[in-house]
């Protein structure tokens, strides 16, 4: 089957759709399918705020007899088009920081960061996680590894692990420290929340290898 034109047929379909016969600009292209019996005809746009984007009209003949018949009309970005960013899923866009006094962050059940609470590793827990289940004291998810590893290497790099300036500066570690109080679980030997009330870190989390110059066996 030979190719056919349409292409008034299309034209006057775009300006139909778009109200006006300013804002269908000059022929782009024509594309037709495998069989030659659809075309898709396209128009630049003239729309404002919609740079770039051309009306697509599609039509369809039966066969080489028949009459085109339009099928759709919509307008679709071109290859230099102006279009607006990859839409990114709300948790994946926070930022330490951007939870506030009274902000609620909906939690969801596919958080790789957290596994069900049966599954706590062995230390995790103070209770048997089969009896804390039965004394209802038990949590609903705790940390997954994957969440584990995450935390700790974000502990690690960040600015109370034992790269940061103030513990290189330090005299020694904060795990020989008399204020460093380790931390519950499987975590406990690499970290812990400092208690000095003058030292910058207190009451925060901190690598065991962390130090400054607040440390409780620090000598002039």
């Amino acid at each position: 089957m030979s190719k056919w034109d349409a292409r008034d047929l299309a034209h006057a379909a775009a300006i139909e759709d778009a109200g006006d016969a300013k804002l269908v600009g000059d022929f782009v292209t024509v594309d037709f399918d495998d069989e030659d019996r659809i075309a898709t005809y396209l128009f630049e746009a003239n729309l404002s705020g919609y740079r770039g984007w051309r009306w697509a009209v599609t039509v369809s003949k039966v066969d080489n007899k028949s009459t085109a018949t339009l099928c759709d009309v919509v307008v679709l970005p071109g290859p230099d088009a102006l279009v607006p960013p990859k839409w990114i899923p709300y948790r994946d866009r926070l930022q330490p920081g951007d939870v506030g006094v009274g902000d609620i962050v909906p939690s969801s059940l596919d958080d790789t960061r957290l596994t069900t609470g049966i599954a706590a590793l062995p230390g995790d827990d103070e209770l048997d996680p089969g009896l804390a289940f039965e004394l209802g004291l038990g949590r609903t998810r705790v940390l997954s590894i994957e969440g584990r590893d995450q935390a700790a290497k974000r502990w690690h790099d960040g600015e109370r692990g034992p790269n940061s300036p103030m513990a290189q500066m330090a005299p020694k570690p904060c795990n020989s420290c008399g204020f460093f109080i380790p931390i519950a679980g499987s975590m406990r030997s690499a970290f812990g929340a400092c208690a000095n009330a003058i030292s910058p870190e207190d009451g925060r989390v901190v690598s065991a290898a962390h130090g400054c110059g607040a440390h409780s066996e620090a000598t002039f």
